[in-house]
């Protein structure tokens, strides 16, 4: 019924045909075929253990070669059975069914030492190596290219420096390549990625995955990197990439996630990027310019688009909503429009948004409704900006929203009862705006509240004693510069753990609860300016606080030490998603002495004594009258000017001491790309001294009267009078309240390298009180006053903007010194004229 089966002499073929093979040839070539059987398989096996030798004698090489004691690698010992003796047992090996290493994980081990003794080259059939958060250094061997089977390579999160090896790109079927946070430095070679023609046979051809961020590498993006079409994931943020960003990139089909943040690319962003499939994208933190192409706001996957701090200009993508997808969307600090008029009511299309970002542009107009009816909102930062009008009472219905920064705007009306809804709440800022009325006792509400500042309004009323139930509060409480009266709740006492408190310039009197001795971790202080009378509590921090904290009150009394013996040197740090949040603690990249990381007060002013060779003549580069400036190198960190004033044992004046808490004050409070910025500051009773970022260039007097002058052209000069102006209106317009410098001269303007101006030398400026007349007396360097300053007092608020900066423009343009301008502006201002031409 099934047919039958061949014998053994005749043919299985269909039709059972015979060839007539005699028996014992047909034994004698099944005999044959076993002993080839026999000897192949003799011969793998044989293979096998000569690559499994090689394979256990490279691994023990190497941690020979690796510094002693590293438990994690107890288990990598040599012993005379074969099988004892595998690798596959020992601690983050792997092998494949024939026994031979394939994959090798040591990540998180705390590995110590290099690859200078690894043999790639024993590992044929390696398939992954993570070595990921390890402490290991020197440079990536350029044999790693002879892992030709690797397809996951995870090198991140160590010390290695030098360049990328070029033989990378004979890892063809690697798909994950991970080399983020270290110290690796040059240019990405363009030979590490295919051609382009589709016949490549080498070039990371196989890449999903491609990590480099948070390294030292500098240059363009290759074009060619466009040609991995396999690319998911491009990370290439934190390290000094410039130029454009290739337009290849809009041919990679695949990708989705494109962080290229905290670089300095410039340019345009290609508009072939807006037909991919991206769910996130990270432009912050570069120099790119031009419009935001319409086409990102049709990328209906995307969840989120970062913008901050570029010089785009030009509307935001109209549909960047589209897609209903986007979580998480920040512009802040750009030229948009520059986002000038009104926030647009179509926010209220992205639902699933939690973190809006658009500070420090020109929006103005009111808050639409519609955007603090997005219930999944929980970080909004619109500070910096012009907005007006009443906050939404709805805000108090956005139960997620844990940060929200609205200062520096012209927001009226009174602060919204619902905030005490919010129990997320972990920063409040609402200062320098025009807000009235009691501050609402249902703020007691944010139990989770870290950080309030409602300073610079016309806020009125008492302090709510409910303010002391925020107990988590340890950033700041500033409640300085409004109208606030009544005494002081004792209940703040119980604010244990809050660092910064501030109540001054309000109204408020009494005596000073004693319970604010119990604050044990405040290390800043300030009830100046309001009408406290009666005894200091005994604590350290009112003992040692400075007379300044308590003064214009109208009777307090309390032993205050006044000591010079610790070094006072502190530092200013800016809140910014800069690289310092993409850094691990474990690099060992040089970092900045002023850097949130680094930063050691004594450690600091013994550097600048010792660099400065305490303050010898020899590195001295400018002299005024009443401070001395040095250029300080501190090595291995960045040039330092240090402006240094007359000491305690030199007999310093109240008047030195009033510049120089002048200066002090001002700077603390301000912050523009056109004023020096501050980094810190030493008071003891040996220096008083300022530190600023160094200018090369020096001041503009310098160089207008020098054979530099050349390099300033029309448009140079142009740019420094912008620039100049740009500062002065900040300080009379968006400082609450209005500061006002009463020395603008070429002297107190510097230059950077780029020849852009920075406002300096704030010794004489005044705090304009927004109750006050704002009379002042003449200050100043006399040919560069404006023309209303030339009488024993000028009302200074009535003065045009940019009035007090018309002589400097003078000399500016004509490149002397301009007494003889303005003794013409005095003449036809003493004449009646009231505008020149």
């Amino acid at each position: 019924m099934f047919g039958q089966v061949a014998h053994p002499s005749q043919s299985a073929w269909p039709g059972g045909q015979s060839y007539g093979l005699p028996r014992k040839a047909i034994k004698t070539c099944y005999t044959c075929t076993l002993r080839v059987l026999v000897a192949c398989w003799f011969v793998l096996l044989s293979s096998c253990k000569a690559n499994l030798k090689a394979e256990t004698e490279a691994l023990l090489k190497w941690k020979k070669s690796l510094p002693a004691d590293q438990p994690i690698l107890n288990s990598w010992v040599e012993q005379i059975n074969l099988t004892a003796s595998s690798p596959c047992i020992w601690h983050g090996i792997a092998c494949n069914d024939e026994g031979s290493v394939s994959e090798i994980n040591l990540a998180y081990s705390g590995l110590k030492g290099t690859l200078e003794n690894f043999d790639f080259l024993s590992f044929p059939n390696l398939l992954r190596l993570d070595l990921r958060s390890n402490k290991l250094k020197g440079t990536i061997p350029m044999n790693i290219g002879m892992l030709s089977k690797v397809q996951y390579l995870d090198l991140s999160i160590n010390s290695f420096n030098g360049s990328l090896p070029l033989s990378l790109a004979n890892l063809t079927q690697v798909y994950e390549l991970d080399v983020s946070q270290n110290n690796i430095t040059g240019k990405l070679d363009s030979r590490l990625f295919p051609d382009g023609t589709g016949k490549s046979k080498t070039g990371l051809i196989s890449l999903k995955n491609f990590l480099l961020q948070t390294n030292e590498l500098v240059g363009r993006i290759p074009e060619e990197i466009g040609n991995l079409k396999h690319l998911a994931l491009l990370a290439l943020d934190g390290n000094y990439f410039f130029g454009p960003i290739p337009s290849s990139l809009g041919n990679l089909s695949d990708l989705t996630i494109l962080p290229l943040a905290d670089n300095q690319l410039s340019g345009q962003i290609p508009v072939n990027i807006g037909t991919l499939k991206l769910t996130e994208v990270f432009l912050l933190f570069n120099k790119l310019s031009g419009s935001v192409p319409e086409e990102i706001g049709n990328i209906s996957s995307l969840l989120a688009l970062h913008l901050l701090e570029n010089n785009f200009t030009g509307h935001l993508p109209q549909q960047v909503c589209k897609g209903g997808k986007l979580t998480r969307f920040t512009a802040a600090f750009n030229n948009f429009t520059r986002l000038r008029g009104k926030l647009s009511p179509n926010w209220g299309e992205c639902q699933n948004l939690t973190v809006l970002r658009l500070a420090g542009n020109i929006i103005s107009g009111k808050i639409p409704n519609e955007i603090v009816q997005l219930s999944k909102m929980g970080y909004i930062d619109l500070s910096s900006n012009q907005l007006s009008g009443d906050i939404p009472a709805e805000i108090g219905k956005l139960s997620q929203l844990y940060s929200l920064f609205m200062n520096g705007n012209k927001l009226s009306g009174k602060v919204p009862v619902g905030i005490g809804g919010l129990s997320n709440f972990v920063s409040l800022d609402l200062s320098m705006n025009m807000l009235s009325g009691p501050i609402p006792f249902q703020i007691g509400d944010c139990c989770k509240l870290q950080s309030l500042s409602l300073s610079n309004n016309y806020l009125n009323g008492t302090i709510p004693y409910q303010i002391g139930s925020l107990v988590a509060l340890q950033d700041v409480l500033d409640l300085s510069f409004n109208s606030l009266s009544g005494e002081i709740p004792p209940q703040l006492g119980s604010l244990k753990d809050l660092a910064n408190f501030n109540l001054s310039h309000n109204n408020l009197n009494g005596s000073i609860p004693t319970s604010l001795s119990n604050m044990m971790s405040l290390t800043s202080i300030n009830l100046s300016n309001n009408n406290l009378e009666g005894p200091l509590p005994e604590s350290k921090i009112f003992q040692s606080s400075t007379l300044e904290a308590f003064s214009n009150n109208r009777d307090l009394c309390g032993e205050i030490q006044v000591s010079f013996a610790f070094v006072g040197i502190f530092i200013f740090l800016q809140k910014k998603s800069s690289r310092n949040m993409l850094k691990a603690e474990n690099t060992s990249r040089t970092g900045s002495p002023f850097s949130l990381w680094y930063f050691n007060g004594k450690v600091v002013y013994k550097d600048i004594l010792e660099a400065s060779k305490y303050f010898d003549e020899m590195y001295c580069v400018g002299v005024g009258s009443s401070a001395k400036v040095y250029k300080v190198g501190i090595p291995g960190s960045q040039v330092l000017a240090v402006k240094k004033l007359s000491s305690h044992a030199e007999g310093v004046g109240a008047e030195k001491i009033k510049n120089f808490t002048n200066e002090l004050a001002a700077l603390t409070e301000i912050r523009h790309r056109n004023i020096v910025k501050l980094l810190g500051f030493c008071f003891n009773e040996e220096h008083m001294f300022f530190i600023y970022e160094f200018m090369e260039r020096g001041n503009l007097a310098d160089m207008l009267s020098s054979k530099e002058a050349k390099e300033l052209n029309w448009e140079t000069r142009v740019r420094i009078v912008k620039g100049v102006a740009y500062a002065l209106s900040y300080m009379h317009h968006d400082c609450v309240p209005s500061i006002i410098h009463r020395d603008i001269s070429s002297m107190n303007i510097l230059l950077t390298s780029d020849l852009e101006a920075r406002v300096s030398d704030f010794g004489t400026t005044k705090f304009l009180k927004p109750d006050s007349s704002n009379w002042t007396t003449i200050a100043g360097t006399y040919g560069y006053l404006a023309p209303g300053n030339y009488s024993s007092a000028c009302p200074i608020s009535r003065l045009p903007p940019f009035s007090v900066s018309c002589n400097n423009r003078s000399h500016t343009v004509q490149g002397s010194f301009p007494i003889n301008v303005a003794r013409t502006f005095v003449g036809a201002f003493n004449a009646g004229v009231t505008s020149f031409s």
